[in-house]
């Protein structure tokens, strides 16, 4: 359970606040106008922004002692965040082991994860030997492998077709299903959120609200939504 509870995140002049519970493997899209808080959400759950009061909680423990790196969290970013001298195998095998002392099962494991994303044959490439759909395949895979109970996406596929970003973001929703992971995703599309998160925050004038049902917020938006939609 991913509880903030009163939280609040500082960017300079801005702050956001954030007071609600999601249930493990709650699926939610965070929408709203640009510079309204979404990725500022994001790094605070993260840790890379510190709350500046309340706490984020997962299963009743408080994350303010803990770095980014050792949160149960996993964060696709907008650069997929990819390093380019290393391999697509070695990309994805960072999810496991920050030094690559990987074990005979870790490399197994790190085979099926890319199995599973559609990287086969790719192992031994770079990122920028990639396509932009299967650099965010390396991403995912590296997610999966992973298998942290939070997982959270800032616009990772924003710069592809809608085609292939429809494919991705199908496929995120296999991942999360599969690591019974708690999904946040920000993202300015309707429609990706209506196809993927049940549920949906309006990210908006300083507060990320509580999550309400998808179709039924978007069908009677409030009027900060409708201003945002247009």
């Amino acid at each position: 359970m991913l509880t903030l509870e009163g939280a609040t995140f500082r960017q300079g002049d801005f702050t956001l606040t954030a007071d609600w519970t999601l249930e493990r493997g709650t699926r939610v899209a965070l929408i709203g106008p640009s510079g309204a808080g979404k990725s500022t959400l994001l790094q605070g759950i993260g840790g890379y922004i510190p709350a500046a009061t309340g706490r984020v909680l997962w299963d009743g423990h408080d994350l303010a002692l803990l770095s980014p790196g050792k949160r149960p969290v996993t964060m696709l970013f907008q650069d997929q965040n990819l390093f380019p001298h290393m391999s697509v195998a070695d990309n994805i095998g960072l999810g496991l082991s920050p030094d690559l002392r990987l074990s005979a099962g870790d490399q197994t494991a790190v085979e099926r994860s890319m199995a599973r994303t559609g990287l086969d044959g790719l192992a031994k490439r770079r990122p920028a030997d990639l396509s932009g759909g299967q650099q965010g395949r390396v991403a995912l895979a590296r997610a999966l492998l992973r298998a942290r109970p939070i997982l959270m996406l800032d616009e990772p596929f924003s710069a592809l077709g809608p085609g292939l970003k429809a494919e991705m973001l199908t496929l995120v929703a296999e991942v999360a299903r599969e690591t019974s992971a708690t999904l946040l995703m920000v993202t300015h599309d309707p429609h990706d959120a209506r196809a993927l998160t049940p549920l949906m925050s309006l990210v908006a004038n300083g507060t990320a609200a509580r999550p309400e049902a998808t179709g039924m917020l978007l069908d009677d938006p409030p009027p900060a939504l409708r201003d945002y939609l247009g």
